[in-house]
């Protein structure tokens, strides 16, 4: 097999997976922020954005996962999925023009228009980069660049996240300009699925993979009996799942808590967050230290602790009593987002390698799409459940239409911070297995 250690993989390494990490993090950011900005203050309308986005990333990997392995092809899907991603991330950002007048069924056509419009972005983004991209790292890995692509994979979501929250808010700016946003991120992912068709090689020796029919190929992917075998696994899994379904009851709304309850403007936002994640990327130098001694328990305690720590400050003292929106030293506010920033990037990379360290060599695909269900599926459907009756019990506000809006408060973050404490359950389980197995 030919070396892709030259100039162009990584450029296509970098580019392809840092703009789909920047793409991911306008879905998980901003879109939810555009929602209380363009359409109404509602929860339910990113409940269901969550829910259905949820489904559509899970069938769509699984769906084009199976289908490049019988085709023996990634640059094709990869393309495709990148072109139309940028198309619907675009055209989410149309779905303000729907919301023109203030008729409750005007609302109800813009808020089924924008679940849709992100249910499709998320297909297409997935498409491309969960099924196509990372696959074709995988046929990419050799002994030389092992490093670096696991290098990239750890560190692109982060950095994603840093710079998708600081441009995002600087993008927006104070005349919440979200079409701007959209345009530019979705114009650069376009681009590159365009460049990709002519700069992606295929591996060489990549040949077609068919197991049966393409349904029972697919089915194969959910084979649960499998997964049950690795004990330690499943706790790992289920560590995992239960972290995310506290996460997911908060962070989806920590945007629309900051310019709507504390009174920020967007582009403040982006800056307060985006210090805080530089700040906790910090975390990884002895996280790292602890992986490599294989001390996963005590360093996913810690993570957890943190990430506690950090939600729960939010949760008492970020408040309006105790904020002033016109300036971003705020120290209560960025403290607790420095903890929760470094229990969030801790806990990502402990669970990373553990999980993978546990994944069989011949099932590692089949492996990721569980994970997928673990990480993504369950903990996008069920937060939703628990953080819209606590916004709408507690936030209730009267708009300048005289329509009730809800408005995210501090008290999402103190029920957040005992739902993350839950973490410990299968924490403890996970740990027992890990030591029977030494």
């Amino acid at each position: 097999m030919k070396k892709r250690s030259n100039l162009r993989f990584w450029v296509l390494v970098w580019g392809l997976g840092l703009i789909g990490q920047l793409c991911w993090n306008i879905e998980n950011q901003w879109f939810n922020t555009f929602v209380y900005a363009k359409i109404a203050k509602d929860p339910t309308i990113i409940s269901w954005m969550v829910a259905v986005s949820a489904i559509a990333t899970t069938v769509s990997t699984f769906l084009f996962g199976t289908l490049s392995d019988r085709c023996g092809k990634r640059k094709p899907f990869m393309a495709v999925g990148y072109i139309l991603w940028g198309i619907f991330t675009i055209l989410f950002g149309t779905t303000e023009f729907i919301a023109k007048g203030n008729a409750a069924n005007v609302v109800v056509v813009a808020g089924t228009a924008v679940v849709l419009a992100d249910a499709l972005m998320s297909f297409f983004g997935s498409m491309g980069n969960d099924a196509s991209f990372n696959a074709w790292l995988n046929d990419s890995m050799t002994e030389e660049n092992r490093g670096g692509i696991g290098a990239a994979l750890a560190t692109q979501p982060v950095i994603g996240t840093i710079l998708g929250t600081i441009l995002g808010g600087i993008l927006i700016g104070s005349e919440d300009n979200y079409m701007r946003l959209f345009v530019v991120f979705g114009g650069l992912v376009i681009v590159f699925g365009i460049l990709s068709l002519f700069l992606v090689e295929d591996r060489k020796d990549l040949k077609p993979y068919k197991e049966g029919s393409f349904f029972s190929q697919l089915c194969k992917a959910f084979n649960l009996s499998e997964l049950l075998k690795h004990k330690e696994l499943v706790w790992v899994f289920l560590v995992l799942t239960t972290y995310f379904i506290a996460f997911n009851v908060y962070y989806p709304h920590v945007g629309n808590y900051m310019i709507y309850y504390l009174g920020f403007s967007a582009d403040s936002i982006g800056i307060i967050q985006g210090i805080a994640l530089i700040l906790g990327m910090f975390s990884v130098i002895p996280s790292s230290k602890l992986l490599n001694k294989g001390k996963f328990t005590l360093a996913a305690s810690v993570s957890i602790i943190l990430s506690m720590v950090g939600v729960g400050l939010l949760g008492l003292f970020g408040r309006p009593q105790y904020i002033d929106p016109s300036t971003i030293l705020n120290w209560s506010l960025l403290v607790g987002l420095f903890f929760f920033g470094c229990g969030y990037i801790m806990f990502m990379q402990v669970t990373s390698v553990w999980m993978k360290q546990l994944f069989p060599e011949d099932s590692k695909g089949q492996f990721e799409g569980f994970r997928i269900i673990f990480f993504v599926l369950i903990p996008w459907i069920v937060s939703p459940f628990i953080a819209n009756p606590i916004i709408k019990n507690n936030g209730e506000i009267i708009d300048s239409n005289g329509l009730s809006a809800y408005l995210p408060t501090h008290v999402l973050f103190l029920v957040s911070t005992v739902l993350i404490l839950l973490t410990f359950v299968p924490l403890f389980f996970a740990a027992k297995k890990h030591r029977e197995g030494k």
